[in-house]
């Protein structure tokens, strides 16, 4: 028997989904990102065991910039296949969901970039 999560995953490739919205972008990539994120959650308790164990500043400090490195990487990724699928997607089909569209990713980049 297959896990719900990868019929899941299997269907929203093959078109919208039940609501009626296209497959996310990063569909294709889903098991990277989501190994990708358990990944950082590994690390973020690691953060937490040091500071609980006294561990000293500089380096909780280094293991903060990793995990913050990691963490800019998933949303670079996230970015670009939001720009490759659902922007190109809407730009192709035109109109306000075009418009729409360029205005969220605009705004997610200014986000990404004052962070």
């Amino acid at each position: 028997m297959t896990e719900p999560a990868a019929d899941h995953a299997e269907n929203a490739q093959d078109g919208p989904s039940e609501d009626g919205h296209a497959p996310h972008g990063y569909i294709g990539d889903k098991k990277a990102y989501l190994q990708r994120l358990k990944r950082i959650e590994g690390q973020a308790r690691g953060l937490q065991r040091m500071v609980e164990d006294e561990k000293y500043c500089i380096d909780i400090l280094t293991q903060i910039s990793a995990m913050t490195k990691a963490l800019e990487s998933v949303a670079l990724g996230l970015l670009d296949d939001h720009l490759t699928h659902c922007v190109v997607d809407a730009a192709a089909a035109g109109g306000a969901e075009a418009d729409e569209k360029i205005k969220e990713a605009s705004a997610a980049i200014a986000r990404l970039v004052r962070s």
